[in-house]
């Protein structure tokens, strides 16, 4: 059988389908139980639904991201395990990377050769094998998470506050740090469309903040607009690779 026959499959569609379900039954257990919680600590009905609201908005931009990327394992490992996989993980750097050593090791490099279904199989147990290690260390780890946390910050809900905000601003500023400069061989240093992404995303979310600053109803829809922006006005844009 033809390695995306198998891959598109009815039995890799129930295969995969479990464990979406499985996710979507806890999503809706942490939600119930956050409601429960916000009642017991006297959030008002119109504030939890304003944070739902703000929280759904907020996720439309990543969301696009991650969409662009499920379509890439569509053609590359086929709809059930790139719907199962973006599911449970979400980060589309990964999976693609994952994917791509995976069907190397069988000499298939992933999205120029046709896929065959020992590199199939590969590049789904290296999908699966590789993200193993924070399902782990979630499970042993999350309980004593509170003790460490009251470690570190010696119980100050203000001190968790600056080192919750350091830990994200530096980890973005990470990830798009890779991305602002590239080399090659040929040309040395160069700007290529991902700084002028990031660039531009910096420059669309400083103006919503500003515009939100005074239409307080728009600040939900800053991250969503910064991201769009940037990246419709990023492939429009004459620039290379």
């Amino acid at each position: 059988m033809d390695a995306m026959q198998i891959a598109n499959s009815i039995p890799m569609w129930v295969a995969c389908g479990i464990p979406v379900c499985l996710i979507i039954f806890q999503s809706l257990l942490f939600m119930s139980k956050a409601r429960q919680a916000s009642k017991d600590i006297g959030l008002s009905d119109d504030t939890v639904k304003k944070a739902i609201r703000a929280s759904a908005i907020t996720s439309i931009g990543p969301s696009l991201v991650i969409l662009s990327g499920m379509l890439s394992l569509l053609v590359t490992v086929g709809g059930p395990v790139g719907w199962m996989r973006l599911s449970l993980i979400g980060s589309v750097m990964f999976e693609g990377i994952a994917a791509g050593i995976g069907t190397q090791q069988v000499g298939v490099t992933l999205g120029a050769d046709p896929m065959t279904p020992t590199a199939l199989a590969m590049a789904v147990w290296t999908m699966v094998l590789c993200s193993i290690g924070w399902v782990i260390f979630a499970t042993f780890s999350a309980s004593r998470m509170e003790k460490i946390q009251h470690k570190i910050t010696g119980g100050s809900t203000k001190r968790m506050g600056i080192i919750s905000g350091a830990a994200i601003v530096a980890c973005f500023s990470s990830f798009v740090a890779s991305h602002l400069i590239k080399a090659n061989a040929d040309v040395g240093f160069y700007f290529s469309k991902n700084a002028v992404a990031a660039i531009l995303g910096a420059l669309f979310m400083f103006i919503m903040m500003k515009i939100s600053a005074k239409h307080k109803k728009l600040s939900e829809w800053n991250l969503t607009i910064a991201m769009v922006a940037a990246m419709i006005l990023t492939a429009i844009l004459p620039i290379g690779a």
